[in-house]
């Protein structure tokens, strides 16, 4: 009995092939790896040497990762923005003042003080130099002591003895000197009378707002500080000792921020105060206005650097930070723009010693150089100025 039981599961664990090969006796007690390949005797060819066919275990599909592409960076815009024109507007009760006279053309004038006409706190214009009835510069000891440099021009000739110099140090300004007008140190231009006072709030309410919404904020801020029931009576911007008064809830009613309005009032307090005054942007050197300034909270060295050119008419004023300065002078100088890089994060298309190296050549007239390097980028400096 036990010989037929035997018998039987020897043939269960046998299988014969159909074409007469060997059987193929399975190992019941021998357990397969999952990742052991499996083979099958070929039953297609009576040939005993063919080689198995293997079965592969599949794969299972995979999602591919996605290639994260960074994009490249764009070239900056130039930094100029409409801040200059709402800082730079003339002192009227409007933005622009087309009734201003011509200015004397005999009035002496020196690059490295304040070329403008400006205007005090009372109304009463002021200047650096001013022309006595005679028609002749003061030259009393008074104002010797004061320590300003003599005059080397009048408005008259600032501009073209500015432009002269230039083409003197490099004759390829020739064309483009011949191509865009600088009206900013033009007789026209130096005969514009500027409030700083008004100037350097304007400059602080355009910060990082469009053009228009400056211009209306700041009307709106003229607006708290004039009576507008009598008809025709001409709207004057604030002085300082009444923003300096004013509570900063009312102020925020112009539409300023918190911070702004702290700015415009601390502003205010040290016109108010004699800390900064007409007489001292009048008279004092770049440096020591730059240092008064930027001890002022809301003002940046670039925003200043643009009110001491624009505003004030200083002509020897040069701003490294500037970057559409930055690509008109490597630009001017022959490199190709398109191929410079962002490095660091930062957009730089030439060092600032090797923009201090070159400017350095064009004094006492680099706020005139600066200008036309705009220009060789085509910055719209005009639209800039007039932007309000």
């Amino acid at each position: 009995m036990n010989l037929r039981r035997s018998s039987r599961t020897t043939k269960a664990l046998v299988s014969y092939q159909d074409d007469g090969r060997q059987p193929v006796v399975e190992n019941k007690k021998r357990r397969r790896n999952k990742s052991e390949t499996v083979q099958f005797e070929s039953k297609s060819h009576p040939d005993a040497t063919a080689a198995p066919e293997k079965f592969r275990k599949p794969r299972v599909p995979r999602t591919p990762k996605r290639q994260r592409t960074t994009a490249a960076p764009a070239s900056p815009i130039t930094p100029t923005p409409s801040i200059v024109g709402v800082m730079t507007a003339p002192y009227s009760t409007g933005d622009i003042d087309d009734a201003t006279p011509p200015p004397p053309l005999h009035r002496p004038v020196e690059p490295n003080r304040t070329t403008a006409t400006l205007v005090t706190p009372g109304g009463s214009k002021a200047v650096a130099y001013p022309v006595n009835k005679d028609g002749n510069t003061d030259q009393s000891p008074s104002k010797t002591a004061e320590g300003l440099p003599p005059p080397i021009a009048t408005a008259g000739d600032l501009l073209d003895k500015a432009c002269q110099h230039l083409i003197g140090v490099d004759p390829r300004m020739e064309p483009l000197i011949a191509k865009h007008h600088c009206r900013v140190f033009s007789p026209e231009g130096l005969a514009e009378k500027i409030d700083p006072f008004r100037s350097l709030v304007s400059g602080i309410v355009a910060q990082q707002v469009s053009g228009a919404a400056a211009k209306a904020i700041k009307n709106r801020f003229i607006a708290l500080f004039n009576d507008s029931d009598g008809e025709g009576a001409s709207i004057a911007f604030p002085k300082p000792s009444d923003v300096a008064k004013a509570d900063i809830t009312r102020l925020r009613q112009a539409g300023l921020s918190q911070r702004k309005a702290e700015y415009i009032q601390g502003l205010a307090e040290k016109f108010a105060s004699g800390e900064l005054s007409t007489g001292m942007l009048l008279k004092a050197s770049d440096e020591e206005i730059m240092e008064k300034l930027i001890a002022v909270r809301g003002l940046g060295k670039w925003s200043i650097e643009m009110f001491l050119l624009f505003a004030m008419k200083r002509m020897n004023i040069w701003s490294n930070g500037d970057l559409g300065v930055q690509r008109g002078l490597a630009a001017f100088v022959g490199k190709d723009v398109a191929k410079l890089k962002a490095k660091g994060g930062k957009w730089k298309y030439m060092s600032e010693e090797e923009m201090v190296k070159i400017s350095d050549k064009y004094e006492p007239y680099r706020g005139l150089f600066m200008w036309y390097m705009w220009r060789v980028e085509d910055v719209d400096v005009d639209a800039v100025q007039n932007a309000q």
